[in-house]
């Protein structure tokens, strides 16, 4: 829920100048073998509909290691544990949340594959065919994924050169166009095939990767779990509160109506992510669909409990003082707790580090490029080709890489523009663009014959700028420690997200929009009253 933006106000080297160099070269190294293995992946194929879904024919088990790999990202990566190191009961909390979306997920799959559409703007003309929908579509899209984009960049940016031992700001800020112009030739030459692939391998890296770590931790009490446990609680910063509800700022003194405005926003916000979305359109079957998505959950599932016992691993060895103090938001635990696992100078202390950077750039190499993806291909399938005379294949193609490329481009500028400022609202904001505009629609698509055009713009627009005023006036922008402007106040919306009041909000939108009569209706029956007179 949060990004790393005071990493630059330290100096950590977790590295070591004695090992720098083997690190980055080992990185650098790795980084070229992905991107020429990504290069031989890359499909020729100039048909839309096989760069998109790759013609609908991934199997149940690996469609649902790369769904589980969609939810390994590096944001996830370092915000979970860091908020279960530094927050303990809190960050466990919020950790639980992505499992539960899959969980969502799972109830929508089958249908949103038997639908036969791909994007949100071919789902939401299921009930409302017309331009308007796919417009509205196409403006959520957007809206979702370049916050998201930008601060998936940035958090790269910033973990990399905190992992190859440069933490100044300007390292971070070279080190955040490095890879967002590597992301971006990624991007520019990927399909979903392709994509898929590299998310597959991912996935079982990542996971042994935290379990070696986590099992390292646990070595050092003598491979006794309760002992780290009980470590964890004596290193927090506040040891009788550490295993209890309220210690995380964002949460404490708002309330349990905060809490579970939080959960609404991450659980289904987190379900209906637009690459998601395209992902589980790519099932072989609606059964298939079910499958995968069952198949991620379980993977997810064990991500997500690695990365908790992580965070409180990092608790126990490293100590929520010292984590604290390199990063208020704690995405610094997993790489300060690789680094203490050894003492200075190990060969084993380079290799885990090295590991976990490896990680960390896989991970956002194939989230930023699959929300990229999923962005451009509803921009070129959604508006382009229907404006005006239909796209031929190429032109279609051709649309899409260069759709991916200004994303890219747009998602990095914002990345490296507001650098130094605490944007990790962004995150919830797109998660509750995403809970608000998303779910209801398909909800009342899949649920509700009586769903009509008008109704679907009401809930999407009205849910839209709903999310938009309550952020505004949220404790994220203004009038707190953690806002983007903490030094004046205008936070008259008390709670962190949106979800309490706009999820219900854009349901009740959807369903008077639907159920209005026509505006014209008495005219229009004036005018034919008065035609048949005449004749």
């Amino acid at each position: 829920m949060t990004t790393p933006f005071l990493l630059s106000a330290g100096t950590l080297d977790p590295v070591g100048s004695a090992a720098r160099s083997s690190v980055i070269t080992t990185f650098l190294a790795f980084i070229g073998l992905c991107l020429l293995w990504v290069f031989t992946l890359a499909s020729k194929d100039e048909h839309p509909e096989s760069l998109h879904t790759a013609d609908r024919s991934l199997p149940p088990v690996f469609n649902g290691f790369a769904l589980a790999g969609e939810y390994v990202t590096v944001v996830t990566l370092f915000a979970a544990s860091g908020a279960v190191a530094l927050f303990g009961y809190d960050g466990f909390a919020s950790a639980v949340d992505g499992v539960l979306a899959l969980g969502v997920l799972l109830l929508l799959a089958q249908r949103i594959r038997d639908s036969g559409q791909y994007t949100l703007g071919g789902l939401f003309s299921l009930r409302a065919p017309g331009r308007g929908p796919r417009t509205a579509a196409a403006v959520v899209t957007l809206t979702i994924t370049v916050p998201v984009l930008m601060v998936q960049l940035r958090a790269a940016g910033i973990s990399t050169a905190l992992l190859i031992g440069m933490s100044s700001d300007a390292a971070q800020v070279l080190c955040t166009v490095l890879m967002g112009c590597l992301i971006a030739c990624f991007a520019a030459v990927t399909d979903l095939r392709g994509n898929s692939f590299v998310q597959v391998v991912k996935v079982p890296i990542t996971l042994v990767t935290l379990a070696v770590i986590t099992l390292l931790a646990v070595r050092r009490f003598s491979w006794n779990p309760g002992g780290l446990l009980d470590a964890a609680v004596e290193q927090s910063t506040a040891p009788d509160g550490y295993l209890s509800r309220g210690l995380w700022v964002h949460t404490s003194g708002l309330g349990p109506l905060n809490t579970i405005s939080d959960h609404i926003v991450m659980v289904l916000g987190m379900a209906m992510m637009p690459h998601l979305v395209l992902r589980v359109a790519a099932s072989r079957s609606g059964r298939s669909a079910r499958r995968s998505t069952s198949i991620a959950a379980g993977l997810t599932a064990v991500f997500y409990l690695l990365l908790i016992t992580t965070g409180f691993a990092a608790a126990a060895v490293v100590g929520s003082g010292q984590i604290g103090a390199v990063d208020a938001n704690g995405q610094a635990a997993p790489i300060l707790l690789a680094s203490g696992l050894f003492g200075n100078g190990s060969t084993a202390r380079v290799v885990i580090i090295t590991v976990v950077a490896c990680v960390a750039f896989l991970a956002v190499l194939t989230v930023v490029t699959s929300m990229t993806f999923a962005a451009a291909v509803s921009l070129t399938h959604g508006a382009l080709a229907r404006a005006g005379r239909p796209l031929t294949d190429t032109q279609q193609v051709w649309a899409l890489r260069s759709a991916v490329v200004v994303l890219c481009v747009a998602g990095l500028s914002l990345s490296t523009a507001f650098h130094r400022y605490p944007v990790e609202f962004l995150i919830t904001f797109s998660l509750g663009v995403t809970a608000t505009c998303v779910f209801p629609v398909l909800i009342y698509s899949f649920f509700w014959p009586g769903f009509n055009r008008r109704g679907l713009l009401w809930c999407v627009y009205g849910g839209l700028s709903l999310c938009t005023v309550l952020t505004l006036f949220s404790p994220t922008v203004s009038g707190s420690a953690y806002a983007l402007w903490p030094d004046v106040s205008f936070n008259w919306y008390p709670f962190h997200t949106t979800g309490l009041i706009s999820v219900p909000a854009a349901f009740l939108l959807g369903w008077l929009g639907s159920t209005r009569p026509p505006a014209r209706t008495g005219q229009s029956s004036r005018r034919a009253a008065y035609e048949q007179a005449k004749r």
